[in-house]
């Protein structure tokens, strides 16, 4: 294994009617399970759109950047389209009686062709093998739990091409009110991002520090 890696999110940021969506059910979120140990959606918790995690060596930042900006020059991100559809959870292991919370979307093809490239495109600078010294800690989340530690080694292929699933996680709440939200009507909201951003990721895949972003 090596320290010498960095965890990182490339990913898409809603436009606003996408992020006032998000906020609103964030706060319900945080009725339910109050921060820490919930989280609100803050610059320390960015609502968006993972397209991939990866570890890439951190001596290679600056060449991942000047590569996806060259692969951007050739994007038009206004047609990168999904649709939110629906509110899901994933159980957290270090925490049996909550969830953690997403607003699922459907991506349109061009998202997956984006994906695509993107993993090819950093490939060079990427390895397996991160550890909690990749990830951003802070006082309030001084650990990396093994869940997002192993989820980021296994995101290609697990988690890309058609095992993408596109989502916004909007928090952590106790399963039994999870289980209420989740039952109730979800209208779906169509939306593109409004820039395409790298984060240096935290626990449970939070994009917690900002490292570049490119705008629409």
């Amino acid at each position: 294994m090596s320290n010498n890696l960095t965890a990182i999110d490339i990913l898409l940021e809603p436009d606003g009617a996408m992020l006032a969506r998000a906020m609103s059910i964030n706060d319900f979120m945080l009725t339910s399970i109050p921060s820490p140990p919930g989280f609100a959606l803050d610059e320390n918790h960015r609502p968006h759109i993972t397209v991939l995690q990866r570890y890439v060596r951190t001596g290679d930042l600056g060449r991942v950047f000047e590569e996806v900006q060259l692969l951007l020059e050739k994007v038009d991100l206004s047609a990168l389209r999904l649709t939110a559809v629906s509110l899901a959870h994933m159980d957290v292991n270090d925490s049996p009686d909550a969830g953690l919370a997403a607003i699922i979307a459907t991506p349109g093809p061009e998202i997956l062709d984006f994906q695509a490239n993107l993993i090819e495109t950093i490939r060079p600078f990427t390895e397996n093998g991160g550890t909690a010294q990749a990830y951003v800690r802070t006082e309030t989340e001084p650990d990396i739990n093994e869940q997002t530690v192993d989820y980021v080694d296994r995101y290609v292929p697990e988690h890309s091409g058609a095992n993408f699933l596109a989502h916004i996680t909007v928090g952590m709440a106790r399963l039994s009110d999870l289980t209420t939200i989740e039952a109730e009507p979800f209208d779906p909201l169509s939306f593109s991002p409004s820039a395409i951003s790298i984060y240096h990721l935290g626990n449970n895949g939070t994009a917690a520090k900002h490292l570049k972003t490119w705008t629409a």
